[in-house]
């Protein structure tokens, strides 16, 4: 099996960090670097206007000379790491704070022109970038402030600070979020091995429990004991090996009674014919054999029919056909068919019915069929000369239907079991050779299709008695 889901967290994890690499060299340098100029500006721009309202200011009211002014700047420009100009609206350049030589040329008339200045170009924003018109061989980020004198603009003031050192310290910032994205990369590194051993090993053991179970394999389980989904999962998916080892069990076991149900009436037939056909079996007695044919057939028809009974009942539910009938009625009906057999053994019915009629509501030819194999097996393993009693009762809106009788009973050992296909106690099969194993399979499917319930309760060499449940009718109530 290709390990696909492994190669899945591998490739997303190599994805995810080349697309953090990727956000951070790109979008978040840029935005850093821009968010770190504009800063930057904002600073230099305080700065330009402190100067141009104090220092530029006194310097055109002749308040201070040009000397002055230019050792102040020196020390201002030094603390901003920023180079300070004071242009005049003809764009002479009157101070520099790198150069003292401009300030002592403007004394005496020698201007250095900056040309193609043009405060305009600044438009709305209060800084630029690049070489300011070719005066600087590096980009520099410049600012200005108007110097303004009874509302009249007499010059500005200039600040240009390299971008490199800006730029430089964006970068710092840049390295910061680089190590974050790395600690970050590492913790998902940690989370995928984490993820791999919590999820994708699991995963992998149910994922190898499933192809086993595919091959017929039920014997062994998957070893997940986590209290989540995945944990949740397995338990279902071991409960399903269960059910389907049970299945399969009981699928040979079915094959096995089958064979066995079937093989011995027809063992018989098939000696009969042949003893009959080779002259062990005189003419004059072939009609009792012929009748021992008949019996035999008529028992492997029983066991067809009952077999097709459990496989329809099986098959998408069964279909009750419900209506309201009087129980009380049925069970006086029902117990007339027994007449012959009770004879025989010298049977009585001990009739306990709750009122001279009694309606619930079912399938009635289901329910008569329920009432018949319950009396039939408490006619085949009654004691000889004992009594067969049959009670209903009212109880909470049910009606309950007990069939007793004084007989065998039933092992405490096989009591679970006497609902299972097939199944025979050994003393029933001591006792009864004709049964089939099907008769309470039949009447457990009949009364879990009703939504009811059947309980059973046996003492061996005392007797048995079946009691079910069925919703008493509205006519009744």
């Amino acid at each position: 099996m290709k390990k696909k889901l492994y190669a899945k967290f591998i490739l997303g994890y190599v994805v995810y960090g080349i697309i953090a690499f990727f956000v951070l060299y790109t979008v978040a340098q840029a935005l850093i670097t821009h968010q770190s100029r504009k800063n930057e500006a904002q600073a230099l721009y305080r700065e330009s206007n402190l100067i141009a309202s104090d220092y530029a200011v006194n310097y055109f009211n002749s308040e201070i000379t040009l000397e002055n002014v230019q050792s102040q700047m020196g020390a201002v420009s030094k603390y901003l790491s920023a180079e300070i100009w004071i242009i005049d609206t003809h764009g002479n350049l009157l101070l520099n704070s790198e150069d003292s030589s401009v300030a002592a040329q403007a004394k005496e008339g020698k201007y250095l022109q900056v040309e193609e200045f043009d405060v305009s170009d600044f438009g709305n924003a209060i800084y630029q970038t690049g070489d300011f018109y070719g005066h600087f061989d590096k980009d520099v980020l410049s600012v200005f402030s108007p110097i303004t004198i009874n509302y009249k603009v007499s010059g500005y003031v200039m600040i240009h600070k390299p971008l490199e050192e800006i730029d430089h310290t964006a970068n710092g910032y840049i390295n910061i979020n680089f190590f974050t994205v790395l600690i970050i990369l590492i913790t998902a590194l940690i989370m995928v091995l984490l993820l791999a051993y919590v999820v994708y090993r699991p995963v992998l053991k149910i994922s190898k429990a499933a192809q086993r179970y595919a091959k017929g394999e039920f014997d062994q389980r998957i070893e997940v004991h986590s209290q989540d989904e995945i944990g949740y999962l397995a338990n279902t998916m071991n409960y399903m090996a269960e059910e389907l080892n049970t299945l399969e069990e009981d699928q040979r076991k079915f094959v096995s009674n089958v064979s066995h149900d079937f093989r011995s009436p027809l063992t018989s037939i098939k000696g009969y014919i042949e003893a009959m056909l080779d002259g062990t079996i005189p003419v004059e007695m072939q009609e009792k054999y012929l009748n021992i044919i008949l019996f035999e057939t008529e028992r492997l028809n029983k066991l067809t029919q009952n077999i097709l009974d459990l496989n329809q009942f099986g098959h998408r539910g069964m279909r009750l056909d419900v209506a309201d009938f009087d129980i009380n009625r049925m069970v006086r009906n029902t117990i007339l068919t027994f007449e012959g057999t009770c004879g025989k053994k010298g049977l009585t019915f001990d009739l306990l019915l709750t009122g001279k009629e009694l309606f619930v509501t079912g399938d009635m030819i289901k329910i008569q069929q329920v009432l018949y194999n319950l009396i039939d097996n408490a006619t085949k393993f009654s004691h000889a000369n004992t009594a067969i009693k049959i009670e209903t009762n009212i109880r909470n809106e049910k009606v309950i239907i007990s069939v007793k009788d004084s007989g065998i009973g039933i092992p405490a050992d096989s009591i679970k079991k006497i609902w299972e296909r097939f199944y025979k106690t050994d003393l029933s099969r001591g006792k009864d050779k004709k049964g089939t194993g099907l008769g309470l399979a039949i009447v457990k499917e009949i009364i879990q299709a009703h939504e009811e319930h059947i309980n059973v309760v046996s003492t061996e060499g005392v007797g048995t008695e079946f009691m079910f449940t069925l919703p008493l009718s509205n006519k009744e109530e």
